[in-house]
């Protein structure tokens, strides 16, 4: 299961049910995908595809929307 924490134009952030404990969040569209870290800081953890500017858009999403990512993890993992 994958819980879809934000939808944002044709990105879907997300996570996986059954994963690594670091807080992270997955990213998927039609042009790629992507795995970025949420803590310590938002860093990119591996991409798949998108470009350098999808890339700063994704992080600069991921930044504002940053409590609400982590407030989904810890509500769906109870941590």
């Amino acid at each position: 299961m994958s819980p879809t924490i934000l939808k944002y134009k044709s990105y879907r952030f997300f996570f996986f049910s059954r994963e690594e404990k670091r807080l992270h969040v997955h990213v998927t569209s039609p042009h790629g995908e992507a795995k970025f870290w949420i803590d310590p800081i938002v860093a990119l953890e591996h991409n798949y595809r998108f470009s350098s500017r999808e890339l700063r858009e994704i992080q600069e999403i991921i930044e504002e929307n940053l409590y609400g990512i982590k407030s989904a993890w810890k509500k769906y993992f109870k941590s």
